[in-house]
């Protein structure tokens, strides 16, 4: 090649390098969050008009996937926060790169089965959610169904945590419902409605031993779930006509999460089932003098075990729908609860292999000018905020990879550019 032939190649590589960068940092012209963090990218990826419009992604993300709490992330009080909707159509591959990016959610919430909370989840988002990329609190429950007999579940709405359990595969599931059938009197200022009668089983208690306790959803009744709890938790060996001597025999008791708040419907947070636990826990501490045992445990975030089995899952869902095998690099972690979104998320980041990054949203528990007491890698106005720094930040990450390479292509044509000159004036 003649010495000018590569002298041209090599000046139009180093222009397309310098297009390629210029085109990537150019301002964004759609408004985002005026807060964002300096270093990222403002660039609108969302091109939304119509709940029916399409897109057929060109690719899918391979390298990076996102997962979601749901709460005062993408719902509040039952209805879609606005930005959820365009953040889900962008990663659903509206967006002007055209590609498509796996994604799962990960709740504390609970009280009803995956397959319906992704029926409400569609139907908020306007778009279509499946259980493989969906974790209730209690999802990662089932896989104890075969470790215990006989258990009581509490929480949640009629027999809704009864049908999960069931679900799962637990054996044989009780109700505070069945128990109070039993015996009326087991609480007092609670009585059963028609419809809760009707519904709870009829038991002989005396012949029954609960195994284990699982707390799948917030409580209904906190005076009446509590008493039975401590019924439970004082008794010998399960067995809820008995107590212990040494309130030590109890079995043990698991909570789908450790929430003491949520973003509900209401302006200010509400109490969740880590308030209940702690009620529990100081009123059995109460009861027994201080000289008694509980053998309680929580699922959920910020649990990192509940992290693992979402990475689990994410692979699942990464390899049957997208035909994917290998572990993304990076997980976008998007919370509104700096102490369990946020702290799961930073503390699993320190075990797994890949890069767990977190991201705290405004919209929720986490509230504007207060210093989070777990520090998110980012803070971001709302979801489709976050979907953008995320999708931006992955293309900058290609791009300066193939910059490099580039650049490493230039540094190798000059080689050669020089060689050749010098070969030309000796």
């Amino acid at each position: 090649m003649a010495v000018s032939q590569r002298e041209a190649k090599f000046y139009h590589t180093v222009g397309q390098a310098k297009k390629d960068l210029d085109e990537v940092s150019a301002p964004s012209t759609t408004p985002g969050s005026p807060e964002l963090a300096s270093d990222s990218s403002r660039a609108s990826i969302a091109s939304i008009e119509t709940p029916s419009s399409s897109l057929s992604p060109s690719s899918i993300a391979d390298s990076f996937v996102f997962a979601f709490d749901i709460d005062g992330v993408l719902v509040r009080g039952g209805k879609a926060i606005p930005e959820a909707i365009q953040a889900m159509r962008v990663l659903n591959g509206e967006n002007e790169y055209g590609i498509h990016v796996p994604h799962i959610f990960l709740t504390n919430g609970g009280g009803k089965t995956e397959e319906e909370r992704c029926r409400d989840l569609s139907r908020q988002l306007l778009q279509g959610i499946k259980p493989g990329q969906f974790i209730c609190g209690h999802t990662p429950m089932r896989e104890m169904a075969e470790t215990y007999g006989t258990v009581l579940v509490v929480g949640g709405e009629g027999e809704k945590c009864r049908e999960v359990a069931e679900g799962y595969g637990f054996k044989d599931v009780v109700t505070p419902g069945d128990i109070i059938k039993h015996d009326a009197a087991t609480t007092p200022f609670r009585k059963l409605t028609p419809e809760e009668h009707s519904n709870s089983r009829v038991r002989d208690f005396d012949d029954v031993t609960i195994d284990a306790v699982f707390v799948f959803a917030d409580s209904r009744d906190w005076a009446g779930d509590i008493q039975i709890m401590l019924d439970i938790a004082m008794s010998k060996g399960g067995r809820l006509a008995s107590r212990s001597e040494t309130f030590d025999e109890g079995p043990p008791f698991y909570f789908s999460h450790n929430d003491v708040v949520w973003s509900a419907a209401h302006e200010h947070v509400r109490l969740g089932m880590g308030a209940l636990r702690r009620m529990f826990e100081v009123t059995f501490n109460d009861l027994t003098k201080g000289q008694g045992k509980l053998n309680t445990h929580a699922f959920g975030k910020p649990q990192v075990p509940t992290f693992e089995f979402a990475s689990r899952l994410m692979k699942q869902w990464r390899h049957s729908e997208h035909g994917i095998c290998e572990a993304p690099k990076t997980v976008y972690f998007v919370g509104d609860t700096p102490e369990s979104d946020i702290r799961g998320t930073n503390a699993v980041n320190q075990k797994a292999e890949n890069d767990w990054y977190s991201i705290l949203v405004k919209t929720g528990v986490y509230q504007e000018g207060t210093e989070p007491a777990y520090k998110p890698r980012v803070t971001v106005d709302n979801v489709l905020d976050a979907v953008n720094h995320g999708i931006e930040r992955e293309m900058r990450k290609k791009l300066s990879t193939s910059l490099k390479h580039s650049l490493e292509q230039v540094a190798a044509e000059a080689a050669v550019v020089d060689a050749e000159a010098e070969g030309i004036t000796a």
